[in-house]
């Protein structure tokens, strides 16, 4: 997103514009921006047009609202912001030990995918995945993690099925080697599903619900 847009995006949030309509001046909106009227105006345009506010017009004062498009792009930019001054060389996330769907070891166990989990990770996974239900606040984290370059396993076809690419980031839990493996084509919005040459829940004694950190190496 162009600088411009992201500063003016930021000093409207201030303002409270992410959670509902705020109304402004063309004087107040010159001075929360830090530019005359007239080139604030030109900006909510320029903001307009690339959908990432709406504007309703009034007689003295505006309403302006940041879009979700435009809270994803600042989103966006606050994610490579914490890349550069809250990591290092590591991610941790925190959740609990919680039952899949029983679909892991199924998918796992493709010989298309166990090839390369050895050649890419150096690992042979025991058949099915561990399961980490992420803390509320840790969501965001994901955005992060997404963000970065992890290990593509690519896709393949088998007895007439097509199985799609998977991006895998090495970790580890209680210093037990794993790997959190993430389906391009995934329906979870919480869940890491975690692949491991152990039965993480007999080698490391955790039931459903025990919290867990997940540290993932970049």
């Amino acid at each position: 997103m162009d600088e411009k847009y992201a500063f003016a995006l930021r000093k409207l949030a201030l303002l409270g514009a992410i959670d509902d309509h705020i109304s402004i001046s063309s004087r107040e909106l010159g001075e929360t921006l830090e530019m005359s009227q007239q080139s604030a105006s030109k900006r909510i345009l320029e903001l307009l047009n690339a959908q990432l506010i709406t504007r309703d017009l009034g007689t003295r004062k505006q309403r302006i609202k940041i879009t979700p498009k435009g809270v994803e792009e600042m989103k966006r930019e606050y994610n490579e912001y914490r890349r550069i001054f809250e990591l290092t060389d590591h991610l941790t996330i925190h959740g609990e030990v919680s039952s899949g769907m029983g679909e892991g070891g199924y998918y796992i166990c493709q010989e298309g995918y166990m090839t390369q989990f050895k050649e890419k990770l150096d690992l042979v996974p025991f058949h099915g995945t561990f399961n980490v239900r992420i803390d509320p606040n840790e969501i965001s984290k994901l955005d992060v993690l997404r963000s970065t370059a992890g290990i593509l396993i690519e896709g393949f076809s088998s007895e007439g099925r097509s199985f799609g690419n998977v991006i895998a980031y090495k970790a580890r839990i209680h210093n037990v080697d794993c790997a959190i493996v993430v389906p391009e084509r995934s329906h979870y919005v919480d869940i890491l599903e975690i692949i491991s040459p152990y039965h993480l829940r007999r080698t490391l004694s955790l039931n459903d619900g025990d919290k867990v950190d997940v540290k993932i190496t970049f």
